[in-house]
């Protein structure tokens, strides 16, 4: 049968150029690719590559109905951008390294916590002998009031005041829990970037770690691609990828593409739950076979109930 159409051009038109000098910087997790600068998931995005959100908004960290970054790619996408040389894996640190910068960290953590401490207790002292003061300013004003004056004698006052002054320096305690603290509000070093920094030490090309049996996939995914659909994983739906007739923020995918060899055998029982369950959610199932020319052969599959 004939390969699916698209609505929207392939990519390499006039309206999708891309610039082959942007290089897209990959933090790689074990085997997974991620993506986390925001420069890279507009590149990637403009690319026809879709992905998957992973972390969670920096406002909203409790809820799971919307992601942000990192971006992690499929293992097909990873390699589209590394064929076309726009990908590059960002350095890991070495570990003695590491272990060497934490042992340096933690001295200096020890030392920065000293001074911390030191601060807050000078800072403890100057308020609790401004909570004193403002005490008695208080006390003074309330024991000198006019009402107070009325009912006794001058002498009378005075000795009184002297006496309440007195005993509020011998009692008077300034709760720790009270202590103002100064918090930062802003943040700083904005215009050093270490992913940025990181870039330019990248291991480029990614190295390949595609294994033999994700070949055909990686045929299936790059053909799909070329005719200019989108393409994301279907693992919920039972095959290997959802196809979309274009960005899928705006359309629902139209196809489960089921990544078979030709000379690979399929249990009909597969066959018709895959197809069944391409039915209930409204959609065709291809069984999508790389030929050895480098082209695809597709089958479409829907359910029409039991005979």
């Amino acid at each position: 049968m004939e390969a699916p159409s698209c609505r929207e051009r392939p990519p390499g038109s006039e309206e999708e150029k891309e610039d082959p000098a942007v290089v897209v910087g990959l933090s790689l997790c074990d085997s997974a690719p991620l993506v986390w600068r925001m420069q890279d998931l507009r590149t990637v995005r403009s690319r026809g590559l879709v992905g998957a959100l992973l972390g969670s908004l920096p406002r909203a960290p409790r809820q799971n109905g919307r992601l942000g970054r990192p971006l992690l790619l499929l293992p097909e996408e990873e390699r589209l951008l590394r064929e076309h040389h726009a990908a590059a894996a960002l350095p890991q640190p070495d570990r003695s390294q590491a272990m060497s910068g934490l042992l340096k960290q933690d001295g200096v953590r020890a030392e920065l916590c000293q001074q911390y401490e030191e601060q807050q207790q000078r800072s403890f002292e100057e308020q609790s002998v401004l909570a004193l003061e403002d005490r008695k300013s208080a006390l003074h004003r309330a024991m000198t009031s006019s009402h107070i004056s009325a009912e006794s004698g001058a002498g009378t006052s005075d000795e009184a005041l002297q006496h309440r002054l007195q005993t509020l320096d011998q009692n008077f305690t300034f709760p720790r829990s009270a202590l103002a603290v100064q918090l930062s509000t802003a943040r700083t070093g904005l215009s050093y970037c270490s992913e940025a920094r990181a870039l330019l030490q990248a291991d480029w090309p990614i190295r390949q770690r595609c294994k033999p049996h994700c070949d055909a996939r990686y045929q299936v995914y790059r053909d799909l691609r070329g005719r200019g659909f989108y393409l994301t994983s279907a693992g919920k739906f039972g095959g290997d990828f959802l196809v979309y007739p274009g960005d899928p923020l705006r359309f629902h995918a139209h196809f489960i593409a089921v990544c078979v060899t030709l000379d690979e055998s399929i249990c009909l029982l597969d066959v018709l739950a895959v197809t069944r369950l391409g039915s209930n959610v409204k959609k065709t199932v291809l069984l999508c076979s790389p030929g050895a020319d480098g082209g695809v052969c597709y089958t479409s599959l829907q359910w029409s109930g039991m005979v």
